[in-house]
C-alpha cells in the first residue's frame, strides 16, 4: 500500500517534518512493507520556510532582526531564485514571547526581514502570515521600512494612540517595483466584530477593554495612512488584512497579493499530484476542530485528496469535532492522541503519542 503522509505542526510540541517522521514511524511498527511518501504542509504561519525548502531546495538566508517585544531572534528566509520567503512569525510570533504583551508588542522585525530580503537581491516577496504575537496592525514593519507618523510606529498598538498622519512615502521608494505576495491561512478583515483584534485578540493576551480600546486605535491608523472615505479603506476591509494581528493590511496597503497559504504550498510540494500517486492520505495537527475548515491544512489536504478520489484521515492531538463535522471536510476518519493516551501524556511524550496513534490507525487503514 502507498501512502501519503502530509501533516501540519502540532501547534507547541511538534513541526510538521517531525510530526511526518512520527507518523511514518509508528505506520512502519504494524505495516513495514507499505510505501510512504512524506510531505510536511504549512498554511503560512511557522513552519513555512522550513516547508518550502524541503519542496523548493534554495538558498538559506540568516539574518537577525527584533522580536515582537524588542530582544533581537534570528531568522531564516528562503531564496529561490530572485524570490525570497519570509515566515513571519519568526520575527513576531507568539511562540518568542514567555508573556504575552500584546499592547506593547511590534511586527518592526517583519520590515527589517523585508530590508535584509531587498539587500540580498529579491525582486519578490513572499511573505507567510500566522501564529504572531501582535496587533499593531504592521505598523512596525511600516516604522522599520522608513514610514513616519506623529506617534512612534515601533512601541505597538499602545503606542499609536493619538496618529493623525502616517507618511508612507520611504517605504514605497525602498521598495521600488518589488512585488509582495501574503500567504494566509486567514480571510478575515482588520477591524470590526470579524476582524484580527475581536477575533484572535483574546488568545494573544488583549480583554474586552482592550479589545475595545485596540480596535478603535487602529480605526485611526488606517485613517492616517488611508483616509476616511471608504475607497479608501479598502486595504483594511479586503480578505486577510487581520492575518498576523493586521500586518495583512499593512502589506496589502503595499500593494501586496494575498494568496491562501496552504494552496501555495500545495502547489509548491505538488500535493495534488502525490495524493493521486498513492492509495490513501493522512494528514494532522495538533486541535482538528471547526476552525481546521478556515484555510488550514487539514482542510487543503483534505481537498487535494478528494480531487484524485483518495481516502484522507486525520490524526490529531485532540479531536473536537464529531464524525458528520469531519465528513463534511472531506475527512473519512478523525484520531486522536488525547484519546488514546490522555492529554497529560500527549504533551509530555508527542513523539512517542503520536508513533502510538499511528500504529494503532495502520491497522485499520492498511491492507
Amino acid at each position: 500500500m502507498r501512502v501519503l503522509i502530509a501533516p501540519d505542526k502540532f501547534a507547541g510540541t511538534l513541526t510538521a517534518p517531525e510530526a511526518a517522521r512520527a507518523i511514518a514511524e509508528g505506520w512502519h511498527l504494524c505495516k513495514p512493507d507499505d510505501v510512504l511518501t512524506l510531505a510536511p504542509m504549512a498554511d503560512g504561519g511557522p513552519g513555512f520556510v522550513d516547508v518550502l525548502a524541503e519542496s523548493l531546495g534554495g538558498q538559506i538566508l540568516a539574518a537577525t532582526v527584533h522580536g515582537p517585544l524588542g530582544v533581537e531572534v534570528p531568522l531564516s528566509m528562503l531564496k529561490v531564485g530572485a524570490t525570497v520567503y519570509i515566515e513571519t512569525a519568526q520575527a513576531c510570533g507568539i511562540d518568542l514571547v514567555s508573556e504575552r504583551k500584546p499592547i506593547h508588542a511590534t511586527t518592526y522585525g517583519v520590515g527589517e526581514a523585508i530590508h535584509a530580503a531587498l539587500d540580498a537581491g529579491a525582486d519578490r516577496i513572499v511573505l507567510g502570515l500566522g501564529g504572531s504575537a501582535t496587533n499593531d496592525g504592521g505598523a512596525g514593519m511600516l516604522g522599520a521600512l522608513g514610514a513616519e507618523a506623529n506617534v512612534p510606529l515601533d512601541r505597538g498598538p499602545g503606542s499609536l494612540a493619538g496618529i493623525v498622519d502616517c507618511d508612507l512615502s520611504a517605504v514605497r521608494q525602498r521598495l521600488g517595483g518589488t512585488e509582495l505576495v501574503i500567504a494566509t491561512d486567514v480571510d478575515l478583515p482588520l477591524l470590526g466584530m470579524f476582524g484580527a483584534t475581536k477575533t484572535f485578540g483574546p488568545q494573544k493576551g488583549l480583554d474586552d477593554s482592550d479589545i475595545m480600546r485596540v480596535d478603535g486605535i487602529l480605526d485611526a491608523f488606517v485613517i492616517a495612512a488611508c483616509g476616511a472615505a471608504p475607497s479608501d479603506r479598502r486595504a483594511a476591509d479586503a480578505k486577510g488584512a487581520g492575518a498576523a494581528g493586521g500586518l495583512g493590511f499593512a502589506l496589502l496597503l503595499l500593494g501586496a497579493s494575498r494568496v491562501s497559504g496552504i494552496e501555495l504550498v500545495a502547489e509548491s510540494t505538488k500535493l495534488a499530484e502525490q495524493a493521486a500517486r498513492n492509495d490513501l492520505v493522512v494528514t494532522g495537527e495538533g486541535t482538528f476542530d471547526y476552525s481546521s475548515r478556515a484555510g488550514k491544512v487539514v482542510y487543503g489536504v483534505a481537498q487535494a485528496a478528494a480531487a484524485a478520489a483518495r481516502p484522507c484521515i486525520v490524526l490529531a492531538g485532540n479531536v473536537s469535532v464529531g464524525s458528520r463535522e469531519t465528513r463534511a471536510m472531506g475527512v473519512e476518519s478523525a484520531y486522536s492522541m488525547v484519546d488514546m493516551v490522555g492529554q497529560t501524556q500527549s504533551l509530555r511524550e508527542p513523539h512517542t503519542s503520536l508513533v502510538g496513534l499511528a500504529e494503532r490507525v495502520a491497522r485499520t487503514w492498511s491492507f
